[in-house]
């Protein structure tokens, strides 16, 4: 467990399917603790209040965590419940999620970011891969996922659906996929979400 600001702590775990060590995130929030995509959670983290989801496929070990609230973006819902998990608020424009962390609907249809104001990071699924993370693995502190995983969308597509992104005041970006940008964050971005 790292942390990388006050209240915000990333984890990483194996992950059988992808045969590779994936990240997670933890938010301390007045709303009680936020888990961001859940792969084994490590034993001292409270119990969590709220699981926020970015694409359906990233439901790890919600259903162990036991939270009240599970949050997931429309196109995910039916996915999820069809895998038993009760996702009890579907994302929306006007949802109001704990401690004003805001969803940012990707142009992958079912997968969304999370933009945390407090801590001035970015929680992104699938959409954005770090150094190190599969397939093809390079040093690049932050790359957009291979076109193939967009279905019928483009890398312009993505681009444009994470361009409001460049208005926030990003430190930084985590992904469950690589190593995460610590630091720099506004900066990587606006050199990934540049056209190309």
């Amino acid at each position: 467990m790292k942390d990388i600001v006050a209240g915000l702590r990333r984890w990483t775990s194996w992950h059988e399917d992808w045969e590779e060590e994936v990240g997670s995130v933890a938010v301390e929030t007045d709303d009680g603790l936020v888990l961001i995509d859940p792969n084994d959670p490590p034993a001292e983290l409270a119990r969590a209040a709220h699981v926020l989801l970015t694409v359906y496929w990233h439901a790890r070990a919600t259903k162990r965590v036991g939270a009240p609230r599970v949050w997931a973006a429309s196109r995910s819902a039916q996915p999820l419940r069809n895998r038993g998990i009760d996702v009890t608020d579907v994302l929306g424009r006007d949802a109001v999620l704990p401690a004003g962390i805001r969803a940012l609907q990707t142009a992958r249809a079912a997968e969304v970011a999370y933009w945390l104001p407090q801590q001035r990071a970015v929680v992104v699924g699938d959409v954005l891969l770090g150094a190190g993370a599969k397939p093809r693995a390079t040093a690049e502190p932050l790359r957009l996922c291979p076109q193939g995983w967009l279905g019928k969308a483009s890398h312009d597509d993505l681009r444009e659906s994470l361009r409001p992104l460049l208005d926030l005041p990003v430190e930084h970006v985590l992904m469950s996929h690589g190593a995460p940008v610590l630091g720099g964050g506004a900066r990587e971005l606006k050199r990934v979400l540049s056209p190309s």
